[in-house]
């Protein structure tokens, strides 16, 4: 059995310090260590998005890092996005416009669109949301109405900035 290796980051604003097997995939902390299940598990191998948080300010696939390369870093998961009963305006969007439909895929999609959103990007409302969002797959909804719920926040940002980056 490999040793432990105390690992210290910061999730959604909250600070941890765990002793981790080497080999722990940051997406098993998220989820097994931590309890914060809306990380989910899908591929195992980067394709499907389900697992995507956001670490240090980029959108990753949780299923291909290991939780000691995470040591210091900030992260943030779904759970982070709302601030208690309050969803954020991304979130809203995503409800307003029926960007889900079983729901596996979402919180993968929506750090990911949390990423698009709070970039210095300028990104065009669209097909150039979807060709960003291409790392997630989605079995159900056709992907237009989470390219409109993106879009629609984008435009929002653009009309009427904000200093709400969830």
């Amino acid at each position: 059995m490999a040793k432990r290796q105390t690992i210290r980051l910061n999730v959604n604003g909250i600070s941890y310090e765990r002793a981790v097997e080497p080999r722990m995939l940051l997406v098993d902390f998220i989820r097994h260590e931590l309890g914060l299940k809306g990380t989910h598990i899908g591929c195992e191998q980067g394709i499907c998005g389900a697992c995507t948080v956001i670490l240090n300010g980029e959108s990753v696939n949780s299923c291909l890092l290991l939780a000691i390369q995470a040591d210091g870093a900030d992260i943030l998961t779904v759970e982070g996005l709302s601030d208690g009963e309050q969803l954020s305006r991304l979130q809203m969007a995503f409800w307003e416009h029926h960007g889900l439909q079983c729901g596996f895929c979402t919180p993968g999609f929506l750090m990911t669109a949390h990423d698009i959103v709070n970039s210095s990007l300028l990104v065009e409302e669209g097909e150039e949301v979807r060709r960003l969002l291409s790392g997630n797959l989605c079995r159900c909804t056709g992907y237009q109405t989470i390219v409109a719920a993106v879009s629609e926040v984008l435009r929002q940002r653009r009309e009427k900035p904000s200093n709400d980056k969830r």
